[in-house]
């Protein structure tokens, strides 16, 4: 984007001309932008700011080009070369410092580009793992295996609450991953609880099981993440490559050539959004699990890509990736949190997790053993496991997760837990903005009530224009319209 203005310089803190610069007898708007430049305390360093002196740099070199006239009537001590106006030697040195102290700060941030908030005093993204697998009646005609794991029946209620494959209860009850009006009010929470996007589980693009649905839906959550102003990422689910393998849809010789076509499509298509994270200037890319691609199928994979992205494994750093991200692992405990952290300090970079407890209902489904489990703790773990991501220092947080009902890692607010683990990432306040407040994250649900039972396109606009007020931040605008509208009746 050309540069039309010169911006202000968040958090240096500016002093008055000193009688040097007035000895120059330059210009006051001059005087006044060079001693600026002079006389800043790095309270918040980054390359944004960089690029903000080199920016206020130029101006003022071009302010300071007087003509011949004004030279010589103001007696500066300015020469010229070959139509050139030049500062005095007394001046030069202040320039030379101030861009070499720019650069160096553009060449060690590593910056995250197009993925990071300009308005974000912190570079760290939070993002929330999503899973978009759910189907459910009445947006869908059936009830999907992630609710019911063919075991459980969301027709029947028991103590108040629907029957579903779940230790826990959404709060809105059991909903579709294709809803929109479910997905604008995930997102919306998101937001004025601090978490900057979603890492969605991606499966890829075959049709087979349900992976054409989890495509769908994962396309409506990225049209809704560009809507309202939120972060995007893909973890590739590429255990499904040995199930296709297996069904015979591709054959086993076209492992690596299946993924290297994917994430070719992905490059295509969502990489280039304005939503999608990048680091230093790749798309980030996650992978799940190690029972996909081999170690050396994924070296394969990322050297045959046309385009690199940023890649990240579980766990691990395999080869080429330039780092890994952490999850709950029920079978080790909590020690692994500590043990990624340690590993993690000697990769180029990391995704620490941060998660609420590992709990899940696999064994009472009747899929399988299930695992250990790792306690809510009255909610000190979450707290817990995000401080100690917040102290890596990392440009990337992952929450695992939103919404794996399943494994009871969801921060997603419930009937037990009610918005404990949101009104905690409100509270720890990582950017120090503090707009939001608990009493906010009681208006998403409002918002989907109301666009469930009110379909007048006249109330839809109203509740666009509301969702749109709170991504901007203008709450007190957004309440207000609210309680305007009807109120919403019980579906």
């Amino acid at each position: 984007m050309p540069i039309t203005h010169v911006p202000k310089i968040r958090g240096w803190t500016l002093k008055e001309p000193n009688s040097s610069l007035r000895e120059h007898n330059l210009d006051r708007l001059a005087a006044s932008r060079l001693a600026k430049l002079m006389h800043f305390s790095f309270s918040s360093w980054s390359a944004l700011n960089s690029m903000k002196l080199l920016t206020i740099l130029m101006v003022a070199l071009v302010e300071y080009r007087l003509p011949n006239a004004t030279l010589h009537r103001r007696k500066l001590s300015y020469r010229k070369q070959q139509g050139y106006m030049i500062l005095s030697p007394r001046i030069h040195w202040v320039w030379i410092l101030l861009l070499c102290l720019s650069l160096c700060a553009l060449a060690q941030e590593p910056a995250l580009t197009r993925g990071q908030p300009s308005s974000q005093n912190s570079s760290t993204l939070i993002l929330a793992h999503y899973m978009p697998w759910y189907t459910s009646k009445p947006f869908s005609d059936h009830w999907g295996w992630h609710w019911t794991m063919n075991k459980f029946d969301p027709e029947q209620e028991s103590d108040g609450c629907r029957q579903i494959a779940s230790r826990y209860h959404p709060i809105i009850g059991p909903y579709d991953s294709g809803d929109p009006y479910v997905l604008e009010y995930h997102l919306l929470l998101m937001k004025l609880s601090g978490i900057d996007g979603v890492i969605v589980d991606w499966y890829g693009l075959t049709d087979y099981r349900d992976y054409a649905i989890l495509n769908r839906n994962t396309t409506r959550v990225l049209e809704q993440c560009e809507r309202l102003k939120m972060k995007f990422v893909i973890c590739y689910e590429d255990q499904t490559i040995p199930a296709l393998v297996e069904a015979n849809r591709i054959a086993a010789t076209d492992r690596v050539t299946h993924a290297v076509s994917e994430i070719a499509w992905l490059g295509k298509y969502w990489f280039k959004s304005g939503s999608y994270v990048q680091l230093d200037n790749r798309p980030v890319l996650l992978s799940f699990g190690h029972s996909g691609l081999t170690p050396t199928e994924w070296s394969e994979c990322l050297s045959r890509l046309d385009s690199p992205v940023a890649y990240f494994s579980q766990d691990i750093r395999r080869d080429g990736a330039v780092g890994g991200f952490g999850w709950p692992a029920p079978n080790v405990g909590m020690p692994r949190v500590d043990q990624f952290l340690t590993d993690a300090a000697h990769w180029p970079a990391s995704i620490p997790a941060a998660f609420p407890r590992f709990n899940d209902i696999y064994r009472d489904a009747g899929v399988g053993d299930g695992y250990p489990q790792l306690p809510d703790d009255s909610g000190r773990t979450f707290q817990t496991t995000l401080q100690k991501a917040i102290k890596s220092k990392t440009s990337i947080i992952q929450i695992a997760t939103w919404n794996d009902w399943g494994e009871g890692t969801q921060i997603e607010p419930s009937i037990e837990f009610g918005y404990r683990d949101l009104e905690h990432l409100q509270s720890i306040n990582v950017r120090k903005e503090g707009r939001f407040t608990t009493a906010d994250l009681r208006l998403p649900i409002r918002i989907l009530k109301l666009r469930q039972t009110h379909a007048s396109v006249d109330t839809q606009k109203a509740l666009d224009e509301i969702a749109l007020l709170i991504v901007n931040g203008d709450m007190e605008t957004a309440r207000r319209k609210l309680d305007q509208l009807p109120v919403s009746i019980a579906p």
